[in-house]
């Protein structure tokens, strides 16, 4: 899909993975929206990029509302890069016995899992009143995590919250196919974004190192690539692609 002209929406696009794709979108010659917290620095970011901000919890249904509207006043929405989410540890049992906080596995799938589909459905709604363009009318990109799929000890809400996202793809996929709207995702590995620089960096290389080929931290940017190689394959559907350096993770 040639994103010439069309506006893309890019949750939490103020760093990270969604920096990095919404400067790729934005040199393609789309119109970027960035969707992120009230706290983030996202209106510098789209000032640079010369797009858009919205102030967006991504599970908030009139604020991610705002936020495709906002993206459909600068061009025909055609892109949605879901990168928005957070981390959390827990245990199902505590060291004493006592069960893991309900409250805190709920606010997780709440970022996690129900902001995915609230980013989805609203943004899917709008590319469904564009007209279509050589078959399609626009991508839907969401981000998983490895860890969905072998999820550690003290990741309960976290694996959930990705496993369900990877679920939702292939049904999304075939959901929107009428309306010529693709649904991937992306489930990278262990990647350089600022949630990991709080580690130290002895533990950022001891985790470098577990990565089989090659041995370092995956890059903001390297997924950025993927997600737009995603826009222009128009044969690329229903998918969950890993991106990870061959790892598979330990049990811990």
């Amino acid at each position: 899909m040639d994103v010439k002209g069309a506006s893309a929406i890019v949750t939490g696009g103020a760093s990270g993975l969604g920096l990095a794709t919404a400067r790729r979108l934005a040199a393609a010659g789309a119109k970027v929206l960035i969707a992120d917290l009230a706290t983030s620095p996202g209106a510098a970011v789209a000032q640079d990029l010369g797009g858009g901000f919205a102030v967006a919890d991504v599970a908030d249904e009139a604020q991610m509302r705002d936020a495709v509207a906002a993206a459909e006043a600068m061009g025909p929405l055609r892109v949605l890069v879901h990168c928005a989410g957070r981390g959390g540890a827990l245990r199902i049992l505590e060291k004493d016995g006592t069960p893991g906080s309900l409250a805190h596995f709920e606010t997780v799938i709440r970022v996690n899992l129900t902001g995915s589909f609230n980013a989805l459905r609203l943004a899917a709604a709008a590319m469904a009143r564009t007209e279509p363009v050589e078959g399609e009318r626009g991508v839907c990109i969401l981000t998983a995590s490895i860890a969905g799929y072998e999820g550690q000890i003290g990741q309960i809400p976290y694996a959930s919250s990705k496993a369900g996202v990877i679920g939702m793809t292939l049904v999304a996929a075939r959901d929107l196919a009428s309306k010529g709207i693709r649904v991937c995702t992306i489930a990278p590995g262990i990647m350089d974004t600022p949630m990991l620089a709080r580690l130290p960096d002895p533990v950022k290389e001891s985790l470098a190192q577990g990565v089989p080929n090659p041995h370092r931290l995956g890059t903001p940017d390297e997924y950025a690539r993927l997600a737009m190689h995603i826009v222009d394959n128009g044969y690329l559907n229903g998918e969950t692609v890993r991106m990870d350096g061959a790892l598979r993770m330990a049990p811990r």
